[in-house]
């Protein structure tokens, strides 16, 4: 009996333990942060990302090139959600939260072959990531919505280096110009500012426009290409006859029968149609289907119309043209439409959209991005996401950070002096949290080609010598005062960056022992021991 080994765990379960265990997480985390620290600032590089179905991606949003790609192991699916959340919470700086978490790993390594325990290293990176909260709020300036340059600055900032260099002020502007019309008070929707995209022309032809866009065409090609003064009905049942919902029979004995109930259908939807026109609408967008018939009879009227328009878009329309979405036909009066100056259909090449223009004050909001390829409107898109997300997260913090990796110099230089303070081994955690702040920096001076030892001893230096503001300017690749050279990023971005890159690394940290079962479930667990192939997989 004694002799016979005890099984704890079936024959399918894959372990990995101690030292191993760490060591394996951490070489996935610091892979992950090897992937896109080459696409980070402004002279960052793009990533091409392509399917199995020969889908291309190209793009330097650490956030889309994560997503994309089929990374499989544990540890490193942990960073991926850490880019999710500062995209989600923020819009930019997903780039950066990787690094330093995967920075923050590779420095413990060292610390764990000098036998330091994880636990003194993780008790050192809480108090170095709670000290730097405290520190970006003294360093932090306050701004308000009326300091448009500033918020026009900070946007100019998270689009550098995403496709938009050449328009970067004009974008900027319409950023600005979209977040301050759809704000309401403290609150800022993003959602009520619609993205289109329209494939021809430049990307500089990419324009605001104070009312919606919608990806549709009119129903019927009789009815008005433009609709002048535009009193619209925003409809959430079907003009047409509904179907029974259960199987329903109908005998039919006489071709006057035939004729009698076709009759009564036309009568139906003719008397629906009456109710629109009664209302005063000459344009209705309709979330359900159109009737072939109803068309007709709407075009005979000269009402402008399009169906199946997602909810969403029917909400944002309501929002643009203050009219209220109908649920029930009798309850449609000239109360519940909604205003425009214009509604017309537009052909950009092979699209057609309806453009619903000159609303009066609108609290929805549409940009029209146009470019030459899909795949730079894609890019597009990304950047003014981006500038969109800082400026809504600027005005709902007021603060706002310099940038250029200023404000990582000064957090290294300020955290050293807190780690002089403790006694213990978490000086050395704190001194290792502070290096991996620098890696901003160094990297962004290594993507623009220019010595990263050279920078990094120069702004040591400034900073040593009260220079709290001196970051690179890429720019002119030089050292400067990075507030005078307008280079300005969200508070949020540092403050949620630092948080989710601490958190992550210290739970990694604290795993000494990974149990899976193999199988097609936890395939990933079978990349433990070669991690390169599963890493460069691409969805």
């Amino acid at each position: 009996m004694t002799d016979k080994p005890m099984v704890l765990m079936p024959e399918d379960i894959q372990r990995i333990m101690g030292k191993d265990a760490q060591r394996n997480n951490i070489l996935a985390a610091k892979m992950v942060s090897e992937i896109v620290k080459t696409t980070l600032g402004p002279k960052g590089m793009d990533k091409m990302l392509v399917s199995p179905t020969n889908d291309i991606i190209v793009t330097n949003d650490g956030v889309t090139i994560l997503e994309e790609m089929q990374i499989e192991h544990p540890a490193a699916k942990m960073m991926v959600d850490i880019s999710k959340t500062q995209d989600s919470e923020v819009g930019d700086g997903t780039t950066s939260v990787v690094m330093i978490a995967g920075k923050l790993l590779e420095n413990a390594e060292k610390l764990l072959e000098k036998k330091i325990h994880p636990t003194v290293i993780t008790k050192g990176y809480r108090m170095a990531a709670e000290k730097s909260q405290e520190i970006l709020n003294d360093i932090a300036l306050r701004i308000t919505p009326d300091d448009e340059g500033v918020l026009k600055q900070v946007a100019m900032t998270a689009m550098t280096g995403k496709g938009a260099e050449d328009s970067r002020e004009q974008f900027a502007e319409i950023v600005v110009r979209a977040i301050s019309q759809v704000r309401n008070n403290e609150n800022i929707d993003l959602d009520d500012i619609k993205i289109e995209k329209s494939k021809g022309n430049s990307i500089r032809d990419t324009e605001l426009i104070a009312g919606i866009v919608l990806d549709k065409e009119k129903v019927s090609v009789d009815m008005p290409v433009v609709v002048n003064e535009a009193k619209i009905a925003l409809l959430d049942f079907p003009l047409e006859l509904r179907n029974p919902e259960i199987d329903t029979k109908i005998s039919i004995s006489s071709p006057d029968q035939l004729q009698g109930f076709l009759e009564q259908e036309e009568r139906e939807i003719k008397t629906m149609i009456d109710k629109v026109k009664m209302s005063g609408a000459n344009v209705v967008f309709c979330q359900k289907g159109v009737d072939e018939f109803a068309q007709y009879l709407l075009s005979k009227e000269g009402i402008y119309a399009c169906r199946r328009v997602a909810k969403s878009d029917m909400e944002k329309v309501s929002k643009a043209t203050k009219g209220k979405i109908v649920s029930n036909l009798n309850e449609l009066t000239p109360f519940e439409l909604g205003d425009a100056n214009i509604v017309e259909e537009i052909k950009h090449g092979e699209d057609v959209l309806t453009y619903i223009k000159g609303c009066q004050n609108p609290k929805a909001l549409t940009i029209l991005i146009h470019g030459g390829t899909e795949h730079v409107i894609d890019e597009i898109e990304r950047a003014l996401k981006d500038g969109l997300g800082v400026v809504a997260s600027s005005l709902k913090t007021g603060l706002v950070v310099p940038g250029g990796g200023a404000i990582e110099m000064e957090l290294a230089k300020r955290l050293r002096e807190f780690g002089q303070s403790l006694s213990g081994r978490e000086q050395l955690a704190v001194e290792e949290f502070a290096s991996a702040l620098e890696f901003i920096p160094t990297t962004l001076a290594e993507n623009a080609g220019i010595d990263p030892i050279d920078i990094l001893t120069e702004l040591r230096s400034r900073h040593d010598s009260g220079e709290r503001n001196a970051g690179i300017n890429l720019f002119t690749n030089k050292v400067e005062n990075v507030l005078e050279a307008r280079i300005i990023e969200p508070y949020k971005i540092k403050n949620q960056a630092i948080n989710s890159a601490s958190e992550i690394a210290i739970m990694i940290l604290r795993i000494d022992d990974v149990i899976a079962s193999s199988g097609d479930k936890a395939g990933s667990m079978n990349s433990m021991g070669s991690m390169p192939p599963h890493m460069a997989g691409l969805g």
